[in-house]
């Protein structure tokens, strides 16, 4: 009898393993995967605002040097353009125009094949824009993007901020702009998930950041908190986890807000998204230097279907 209770202990115990294990996810990151630091003939200021072509390759830029970059994963990294027009926050539509927050004059615009610089926006009630600073473009291709306002040293001295609050606004894909957040300290890092439904939001000044719904004419609803970070920079990848820069890691957060991963970086970043021809190697931005991390999930901040 003693025998025949040990032998159902041990295949119980045996079971109630099995179980924890098939219970237990597998690691967002690949096995066996370290943080890289990305070396570069170039000198960084600021790096900031990345994100990925439809080959992977991943612009960036610094803003203090008024450059933007492209980092390959078989080549490395090369100048794109040394008139960036003060860039912050970067984003590409359907048609692979490098859209850009644009500092030195305060305007939303893209960059064409030829690296010329367009302007799609700029004021707003009769006056510039604070300073815009990241963007997210939605699978319709309306453009949502933050204007906080912080004091550039390339701006006037006696440059103010302009607009009567620091807000999120939107433009929809016929061009009409309006003011769709405005009860936010400083908005910043922005990401929506691809199907155009959900839209997160970082306030940096209240270190929280929150989630909505994205009603059919772009406009906001159900105005939820979802974790008590700020963030400068976003992204999101293909199992709806959104990662978050913060002093020194980037936190990613599952879907409900759980924090399901921690990612050391040695300098602060600044920004976060998805490169890599398989769309599998996270790029952080973290001021004068750039990593990577390859990982067992996928980028899909691109907005478009």
């Amino acid at each position: 009898m003693i025998k025949l209770k040990f032998t159902i202990l041990i295949a119980l115990s045996l079971f109630l393993n099995c179980f924890a294990q098939s219970e237990k996810k597998e690691s967002i990151i690949a096995p066996n995967a370290t943080l890289e630091l990305v070396k570069s003939d170039y000198e960084f200021a600021f790096t900031e605002g990345p994100i990925a072509d439809k080959k992977g390759r991943v612009y960036f830029t610094d803003q203090p040097k008024n450059k933007i970059y492209i980092w390959d994963e078989k080549k490395g990294v090369s100048l794109y353009t040394d008139d960036a027009k003060r860039a912050n926050g970067l984003f590409f539509n359907a048609k692979w125009e490098l859209f850009a927050c644009a500092e030195e004059n305060n305007q939303i615009g893209y960059f064409d094949k030829n690296r010329n610089f367009h302007v799609v926006f700029e004021n707003y009630d009769g006056k510039h824009l604070n300073g815009p600073n990241d963007l997210w473009i939605a699978p319709n291709q309306g453009i949502y993007f933050t204007d906080p306002y912080w004091q550039r040293p390339f701006w006037a001295k006696d440059h103010k901020e302009v607009q009567d609050t620091k807000g999120v606004y939107y433009i929809n894909p016929k061009g009409e702009t309006v003011r769709i957040i405005n009860d936010y300290k400083i908005p910043n890092g922005i990401i929506g998930t691809p199907n155009g439904k959900t839209l997160y939001v970082a306030d940096m000044g209240a270190r929280e950041t929150f989630r909505y719904n994205i009603e059919p004419d772009g406009s906001l609803t159900n105005k939820t908190p979802f974790v008590k970070y700020g963030s400068d920079g976003m992204t999101i990848d293909n199992q709806g986890n959104i990662y978050l820069t913060t002093s020194n890691k980037v936190l990613v957060f599952n879907p409900n807000g759980e924090l399901i991963e921690e990612i050391i970086v040695p300098e602060a970043p600044t920004n976060v998204c998805f490169g890599g021809k398989k769309r599998n190697i996270l790029f952080i931005t973290s001021r004068t230097t750039n990593y990577t991390l390859k990982m067992n999930v996928k980028g899909v901040d691109k907005g478009v279907n």
